[in-house]
């Protein structure tokens, strides 16, 4: 049996390592490809080799962003089984690819964040290519590094450390904006903070107006419509101001009516979500009437109305990750393209179309082979997701950017996305903290009373078993004892099993949360402590 057993291991073991042997095959294939094609279409360029190797760390960070960071977009969905592995897998990666191509600009901060000062580098070149390789294969080996280990870390974050501590390296502690730095910090609490109370919120509303209704079928033909088109205002709103920003001028010009603004406002952007809100509320409310015959007046039958929001939160979620994060991969990528092109330092870099290649197919090549491990953990390995929560996650994904944004807080959308999980998880552990309390209150009753009875048994059973002369009703009472002594131990056993596992009851796995809060704080100081050592390495070897 034991060598079945070793052979069924062995076997899966060798599956799992030529599984994780192909993966490994076509991120290289990929990256093999990015650095022939640089490397081939700059031949006439001086430090053409620099580009080629730049593309190549390119490459390697835009598939580590798509294997951790895209997972906040499609986990939560996946986790209340409102989209399969694969069916979120293909829509994140269209998706991602489309908001980095179609709005992803054509001019990027070569400096996320404005973090360093580039005027530190005194016009060498030389050192600020260094630099930003060394920040770009930094920030990737780190992003590698916490998927691995299951952690959902910010992907600006490992960026923001690669640079920083690039800069310190190539030009000293004064070259980082260290007011920036503390915003950034800042972000560390705000964001998981304000993500868990908007998720909270939103799901303890959905509760109060629905589940804890007593006909839950007229409560959802009233409230869902109402849900829905809050998501959508939040949704269009979020995706004007995040995913649409470097192409606005573009969008004016097809739009005429439209302000002519180099970025969309926010009142723009609120009052095209609420026109978009609205319609959504009129055919919602009447599609979910004239189906209301065919929903169960069941807490599952109210779950299924988010099914459908959950797959569009999904997608745009991850239109507006790919316009907007893809510079974490090819910021630093264009500003060395940049620099070898044109031979100088530039705060903005123009991004020629390969450039943009690299980071929107990276990133669908990185969730497509190594996304499904931190899906999974975002989805299901933090807390128990349905469609509802769900539902809240990704509503404080959008309107917790959105507030931020307009309140002039630093956030980050990975912390907002889990933060927000932990919420609900925190929510569901209040909410059934009274009904866990009077269980345990009950066990022990139960443990006290069985107690009594069992002491009262033994005591009996003693008195009869010390008795010189017993009759027939003696041994039987004797047996008839021995018996409800039995009876009582297996109760108080089974009452203490119980309250162990209420005392136990709790819906955020605390290991997860101490994970990867403690992955969020050191991402930043890792990062730049890696990206110093990389600066080193490579600037000893190109020196010599």
């Amino acid at each position: 049996m034991e060598i079945q057993t070793v052979k069924k291991m062995e076997k899966v073991a060798i599956k799992s390592s030529g599984i994780d042997f192909m993966r490994l095959g076509f991120a290289l294939f990929f990256m093999a490809i990015v650095l022939v094609y640089s490397f081939a279409t700059s031949g006439g360029v001086p430090n053409n080799v620099f580009l080629a190797i730049a593309a190549l760390f390119g490459a390697y960070m835009a598939v580590n962003i798509g294997a951790n960071d895209v997972a906040n977009n499609v986990g939560p969905a996946v986790g209340s089984k409102a989209l399969t592995m694969g069916g979120a897998i293909v829509i994140a990666a269209v998706f991602e690819a489309s908001g980095a191509l179609i709005a992803g600009g054509e001019v990027v901060k070569t400096i996320k964040k404005g973090i360093i000062d580039i005027s530190a580098f005194g016009g060498n070149t030389d050192t600020f290519i260094w630099a930003m390789m060394a920040a770009l294969l930094s920030a990737a080996l780190w992003l590698n590094f916490a998927t691995y280990f299951k952690a959902p870390v910010s992907t600006t974050h490992s960026i923001v450390g690669g640079v920083m501590g690039a800069g310190i390296a190539a030009a000293g502690f004064g070259i980082v904006a260290w007011g920036t730095m503390g915003k950034i910090a800042l972000s560390w609490v705000i964001s998981p903070v304000l993500g868990g109370i908007v998720a909270a919120s939103f799901l303890f509303a959905i509760k109060k107006t629905m589940v804890f209704k007593k006909d839950k079928i007229e409560a959802a033909v009233k409230w869902v419509p109402i849900f829905v088109s809050i998501m959508s205002w939040a949704f269009v709103t979020y995706l004007t101001l995040k995913g649409l920003k470097k192409i606005w001028p573009t969008v004016v010009e097809i739009f005429t009516f439209l302000p002519d603004t180099k970025k969309p406002t926010f009142i723009v952007a609120a009052l095209l979500g609420l026109v978009v809100a609205f319609v959504v509320y009129v055919m919602l409310r009447k599609i979910i009437s004239n189906k209301a015959h065919n929903i169960e007046n069941t807490r599952d039958g109210i779950n299924q109305l988010f099914t459908v929001p959950l797959i569009f939160a999904a997608a745009l979620l991850s239109f507006a990750h790919g316009a907007n994060d893809v510079a974490n991969a090819i910021g630093p990528l264009a500003a060395i393209n940049d620099a070898v092109i044109n031979g100088g330092i530039s705060s903005k870099a123009g991004i020629p179309l390969w450039v943009m290649g690299v980071g929107a197919i990276g990133i669908a090549i990185g969730l497509a082979l190594y996304g499904p491990k931190l899906i999974k953990t975002v989805g299901s390995e933090i807390t128990e997701l349905d469609q509802m929560r769900a539902f809240s996650v990704a509503m404080a994904a959008a309107i917790t950017v959105i507030f931020a944004s307009q309140l002039g807080l630093p956030v980050s959308s990975t912390h907002i996305a889990v933060g927000g999980i932990f919420g609900v998880g925190f929510l569901r552990e209040y909410l059934e903290s009274t009904n866990v309390k009077d269980e345990i209150a009950l066990d022990r009753e139960i443990i006290v009373d069985e107690k009594k009875l069992l002491k009262a048994y033994a005591g009996e059973l003693k008195t009869l078993e010390a008795k010189e002369k017993k009759g027939k009703y003696d041994y039987e009472r004797i047996v008839e004892l021995y018996k409800m002594i039995d009876e009582e131990e297996e109760k108080i056993k089974e009452a203490k099993k119980h309250l162990k596992s209420a005392e136990k009851v709790k819906y955020v796995k605390r290991d997860a949360l101490k994970k990867i809060v403690a992955a969020w704080v050191i991402t930043v100081p890792a990062a730049a402590v890696l990206s110093a050592l990389v600066y080193f390495m490579l600037r000893g070897m190109l020196l010599h």
